[in-house]
């Protein structure tokens, strides 16, 4: 997904200071068992490493489907050195405000899966334009709009009977992540209640899309519980990423602790935190 001023896929993500292994709920990655995840924007960041880290599971999953743009160009040659390594790991093309490439991408992934469903897909994705209220454009509100809400929505609409095939498949009661799960990325900067670092940059649109992928994810929930399907935004932290250290070079958490954050609260979620928004670190965050 393209932005204006070369910003391209950025995964920005806000949180509060310093880390803390000590503080929320735990979770066990020996316990987490996928068997087919699928990551948005997986050639950088977040996405990356997530694929990264699910890779090195003691027992990783079956299909590992990282998503990108351009599979060919040159910001997916980490995942095509993964691929070189891991054959559990398939490249999908994903332009995730594109209808058309996101029903092509579920067509392949169903192909590998053989039948069987997809348990957990991971909406990371996402875009942000360093705009303040004053020269915040029509068109980048739109623009960020569609990579950070209307994808999620349409990537998840597309992927649902895959998603609704896991669940029915799976022997598991109650929801969970290694059943049938949408998890998406969200940020503590679309927190209406504590609007996160705004001293450090408005980022109007950004915000304000996180804030709705919210609302989606409350709606999702709403709407696919019955299906057996977990629902959840995930605050993934100010990370070092491209985009989170471009906003301040103060960004405390490193991608690597932020996604082993993130798979430990992964299998800790259940029915009761269906439509919740949580952080790394496991605490629920206001809307």
């Amino acid at each position: 997904m393209k932005g204006k001023c070369g910003l391209e896929l950025a995964q920005l993500s806000l949180s509060r200071g310093t880390v803390s292994w000590g503080r929320g709920r735990r979770g066990t990655m020996a316990g987490f068992n996928v068997r087919s995840v699928l990551v948005t924007g997986a050639n950088r960041g977040i996405g990356l490493e997530l694929v990264k880290q699910f890779l090195e599971k003691s027992n990783p999953p079956e299909w590992v489907f990282a998503t990108c743009r351009d599979p060919e160009g040159q910001r997916a040659q980490q995942l095509k050195n993964l691929v070189s390594r891991h054959p559990n790991v398939v490249i999908v093309a994903l332009e995730a405000t594109d209808p058309a490439s996101i029903r092509a991408a579920a067509a392949r992934v169903e192909e590998h899966l053989k039948g069987s469903g997809l348990n957990l897909l991971i909406n990371n994705a996402g875009v942000i334009m360093l705009n303040t209220l004053e020269s915040e454009t029509p068109e980048n509100m739109s623009l960020v709009y569609a990579t950070n809400v209307t994808g999620p929505l349409l990537v998840s609409q597309v992927f649902l009977p895959l998603l609704k095939k896991a669940a029915q498949g799976s022997n598991q009661k109650g929801l969970s992540c290694s059943k049938a799960a949408i998890v998406n990325m969200s940020s503590e900067a679309g927190s209406i209640q504590n609007v996160f670092i705004w001293h450090v940059g408005q980022a109007i649109s950004y915000r304000c899309s996180k804030a709705a992928l919210n609302m989606l994810t409350k709606c999702q929930s709403l709407g696919y519980g019955g299906d057996g399907i977990l629902s959840i935004a995930v605050h993934p932290g100010w990370v070092q990423t491209d985009m989170g250290s471009s906003l301040s070079p103060e960004a405390p958490l490193t991608v690597d602790a932020s996604v082993r954050g993130i798979l430990n609260v992964l299998p800790t979620l259940s029915e009761k935190d269906n439509g919740a928004f949580v952080s790394w670190e496991g605490k629920v965050l206001p809307w």
